[in-house]
């Protein structure tokens, strides 16, 4: 029984509001009697049309956006069309996955490039904007080290066991030489390696205070900066979001208020506990998840659906997810294999 059938319509009114949905998300406008008698089979009048439609719009499922004579789905109906009416196949075109595929073909990337490439790619298909969360790694370290960058600068490294790179600009004191850096690396790789940033950094600071790294002034004051630069403001607690392709929604919205709303959507997005909120959201069990307007209340009164995936790990843990941000109207025949296929490309080059 279809939930058509549940809300007491006519198989005739599920035929018909079945055409228009799909005409909605082909044009975006609202969709009128006379539109549909075109796209029907059955020779049925305007106003019979409009009559069932009258039927759909009390139920629920449709309505008239200002004076408009068409209607467009609601946001229950949009649902409904979307899990039990709308057909597509969960394969993805050659050439988008040939796209995809490219991106993660590449080699010797950090996994914060590699998540940068595919977002790019994923907002030039699908023509919307594209966002990648993914929470603060709790990965135990890797590797360390102080790379120079002219007299007084140097870009500390740190890399984690699942792949990530985090990098972070370092202030030298004046005449710092090129083998206390090296000694500097040297200590924190030999305590930094196996453990995570909690461990590595407790250990470090204990030997430090009882005078047991055995280093000297310069290559310690250089560790202590290293360690403080993870260690010291909570940034290892904070959340990642990349978005990419904002210009491709906007450029969808034509009224100055609903403007607004997308930029402060935008804003409301890279608010950590935010983007921490949405990754749980979307790692509640398995497969592409579809928040339609309202059903997510980042969302509320923007217009907007998105379309998000979990990536995994070698272990099946999920540490993060990639998705598609766009009007309601988004091709979501298109984009839901597409966003399917891009998370679990990215899985398998990070297992």
């Amino acid at each position: 029984m279809n939930d058509a059938t549940l809300l007491g319509l006519k198989p005739r009114a599920f035929e018909i509001f079945n055409a228009l949905v799909t005409a909605y998300l082909g044009s975006g406008q609202p969709i009128g009697s006379k539109t549909l008698a075109q796209r029907l089979r059955h020779d049925l009048s305007p106003a019979s049309i409009r009559s069932n439609m009258s039927d759909l719009e009390q139920a629920g499922l449709l309505y008239a956006p200002h004076t408009s004579a068409g209607r467009v789905p609601t946001e229950t109906g949009l649902r409904m069309f979307v899990d039990g009416l709308m057909e597509y196949s969960p394969d993805l075109v050659t050439e988008d996955r040939m796209s995809i595929d490219g991106e993660c073909a590449v080699r010797n990337i950090s996994v914060d490039e590699l998540l940068e490439k595919t977002s790019r790619t994923l907002s030039g298909l699908s023509r919307c904007a594209s966002l990648v969360l993914s929470p603060a790694s709790n990965a135990e370290l890797q590797h360390f080290e102080f790379v120079p960058l002219g007299e007084n600068r140097a870009l500390a490294v740190l890399v984690r066991m699942d792949g990530k790179v985090e990098n972070r600009l370092i202030d030298l004191p004046p005449g710092v030489p090129q083998s206390a850096l090296v000694r500097a690396s040297n200590y924190m790789n030999a305590r930094l390696s196996g453990r995570d940033l909690t461990a590595a950094t407790g250990l470090i600071r204990t030997e430090i205070a009882a005078q047991r790294a055995e280093l000297d002034q310069v290559s310690q004051r250089l560790v202590e900066a290293g360690v403080g630069l993870w260690a010291g403001d909570g940034a290892a607690d904070e959340a990642v979001l990349v978005m990419r392709g904002q210009a491709n929604l906007l450029d969808d919205i034509q009224a100055g208020e609903e403007l607004d709303t997308i930029r402060q959507l935008f804003d409301e997005l890279e608010a950590r506990e935010n983007a921490l909120r949405l990754l749980d959201a979307t790692t509640e069990g398995d497969g592409v998840k579809i928040f339609i307007g309202a059903e997510n209340k980042l969302f509320v009164n923007t217009g907007c659906s998105l379309v998000i995936a979990p990536y995994h790990d070698s272990k099946q843990n999920v540490i993060g997810a990639i998705g598609v941000l766009g009007p309601r109207h988004m091709n979501y025949a298109r984009i839901i294999p597409m966003v399917d296929y891009t998370s679990r490309a990215i899985a398998a080059v990070l297992s």
